[in-house]
């Protein structure tokens, strides 16, 4: 099969089961947006900045088609609260720029968040209106984060959502993440590691693995093969270097003589070849029905080339070994964000609400419970105010977690791995109705009280 390293290259820079901040290597500090400062020196000069506040981030609605939401890039998100700065350069950028006044220069110089975030932990499913992150600290420490963070829980929500409805249509393949050529180089490192938390087996990108620890897989593209004067030599140059156990591109030419030269060269122990254009289904029936005449009966067929959950779906009764995805789920298979919001929803412990029309909000800070079927399924999500107690059935769950308190990271949380068992466990509470790819209401619904 694919050349696989199981094992993270270096150390991930946030200790383990941590992931590592990675893009912004001094400081996160100016990932923020211009109107928030002016609401920061507005709020210090009228003296209302250091009002306790609560800021929830949650979905209106999930992206259009779609049953159930992922959560996911919490773990990022902590790492960069707990590394937002605003250092000399930045202030002074903001100085020069008349962004702020000089007071606001002053009190972003001595910035630290110190708040409170309670949230649904990584791997978790989420549905309209799901109090999905819950930060508690004065306005003025909580409003410079919206960006921040929707920026990280948009993108790596949308990404594992799509991901994870792969991995359902793969069902029990093995899935490879090779999308960083079609996505700026941090949402690539990003999108690995949401993907692996869907389910996917492993990614392409050398800088996940020594991250975020996630094996890698690949295998030589077309120009190797072109590079050489013919396509035995290319085989042969490969199999010398890496083994018979590699994954042989058949494709560039003749796919009938490629997997025939491939045997030839590498013997009936070839690891796997893969097939990247074409019409797959029929290219994989015949391949696999060639490769068994040729002996190498256990020789995998793995296929790439614009796959989605649909085409993986379409594939699913092929002799397919394995999957390689590369733009649909570094895009979110069209549903690039995840249409996230970060809203005010309480005042020195008095609830207020947008009431916009079709932006309306709901005040108060929040929890959740799922009600559970003494089976294990999942009836509905019930969301409802903190200060309000609601009865425990015998299989219902809370879903908030502590995820800071005072600034700091509590200790304990999920590791990545543990996220990826999370969420399995999660979509297996699924209704069977719910974990269809044709479109449909919520897999489960929303009540708030």
């Amino acid at each position: 099969m694919f050349r696989s390293v199981a094992e993270p290259i270096g150390p991930p820079a946030a200790g383990a089961g941590r992931s590592s901040l990675g893009f912004w290597p001094m400081s996160t500090s100016l990932f923020t947006d211009h109107y928030e400062l002016t609401m920061l020196a507005a709020a210090l000069r009228d003296g209302t900045a250091d009002r306790p506040c609560v800021f929830e981030v949650f979905a209106r609605r999930l992206p259009e088609g779609r049953r159930y939401g992922v959560v996911a890039g919490t773990g990022r998100l902590l790492d960069a609260i707990e590394a937002f700065r605003f250092g000399e350069a930045e202030l002074e950028l903001l100085e020069r720029t008349d962004v702020v006044d000089r007071a606001t220069l002053d009190w972003l110089a001595d910035y630290r968040f110190t708040g409170d975030v309670d949230g649904y932990p990584e791997g978790e499913l989420y549905f309209p209106g799901s109090p999905i992150l819950s930060v508690r600290a004065p306005f003025g420490v909580g409003v410079v984060l919206e960006t921040l963070a929707l920026s990280i829980l948009n993108h790596d929500s949308a990404i594992a959502s799509a991901a994870a409805r792969m991995v359902g249509a793969a069902n029990g393949r093995r899935m490879i993440e090779m999308g960083s050529r079609r996505t700026h180089e941090d949402a690539a490192v990003a999108s690995a590691r949401a993907a692996y938390l869907a389910g996917f087996t492993a990614t392409s990108n050398l800088e996940a693995a020594r991250r975020h620890g996630i094996p890698t897989a690949g295998t030589c593209a077309h120009a190797f093969t072109l590079l050489h004067d013919s396509e035995e030599e290319a085989f042969r140059s490969q199999v010398e270097a890496l083994g018979a156990g590699t994954t042989l591109l058949v494709d560039t030419y003749d796919i009938t003589n490629g997997i025939k030269t491939a045997v030839e060269i590498a013997g009936p122990a070839l690891g796997a070849i893969r097939i990247d254009s074409g019409d797959l289904g029929v290219l994989a029936r015949q391949a696999r029905d060639q490769l068994d005449s040729l002996g190498a009966r256990n020789t995998r067929i793995v296929v790439s080339g614009d796959l989605d959950e649909y085409s993986i779906a379409a594939l699913r009764a092929e002799p397919v070994d394995a999957y390689g995805v590369g733009t649909s789920v570094v895009t979110g298979s069209g549903a690039p964000t995840a249409g996230m919001v970060y809203k005010l929803v309480e005042v020195d412990g008095r609830p207020v609400a947008k009431r916009s029309s079709h932006k309306e909000s709901r005040g108060g800070r929040k929890s959740a419970l799922r009600r559970h079927k003494d089976t294990g399924t999942a009836l509905e999500e019930v969301v409802h105010p903190v200060a309000e107690s609601v009865e425990l059935g015998p299989h219902d769950r809370v879903l908030p977690v502590p995820l800071m308190r005072g600034g700091q990271r509590v200790e304990g949380l999920d590791t990545l791995a543990e996220s990826r068992e999370r969420l399995r466990a999660a979509l297996v509470s699924v209704p069977w109705e719910g974990l269809k790819l044709s479109r449909g209401e919520p897999a489960i619904p929303t009540t708030f009280l």
